[in-house]
């Protein structure tokens, strides 16, 4: 009886050449180019709706001496929770600081001053 020998093939690695290496680059950068420049149209134009579809309504005061952001919301809009008065107010006047000066004019909205 004869025996036959097998033996197994070689495998042998891949090996990619300097172009190779930089064609597969570009590949696999092409879907996060795209989705780049999708949020980046994308997200202005959102911004660009938000800024001209939005009207915001709201009445000014002079805030005297002695005035505080919480003693104003409970002012104009006895019936309503302050923090939520509040809140709204440091956001329509984009306050950094809750205090206020003497003089300073800032924007009720028109939801808590009942017009």
């Amino acid at each position: 009886m004869s025996t036959i020998d097998i033996t197994p093939a070689m495998t042998t690695r891949l090996r990619l050449t300097m172009r190779g290496r930089r064609v597969l680059a570009a590949i696999a950068a092409i879907p996060a180019a795209i989705a780049l420049g999708v949020a980046i149209l994308g997200g202005g134009a959102a911004l660009a709706s938000h800024a001209s579809g939005a009207t915001v309504h709201y009445e000014t005061i002079t805030v005297h001496p002695g005035d505080t952001l919480w003693g104003i919301a409970q002012e104009v809009a006895p019936r309503d929770d302050p923090r939520d008065v509040v809140d709204a107010i440091v956001s329509l006047n984009a306050l950094d600081q809750v205090t206020l000066v003497p003089g300073q004019r800032i924007a009720i909205p028109s939801e808590y001053t009942g017009k």
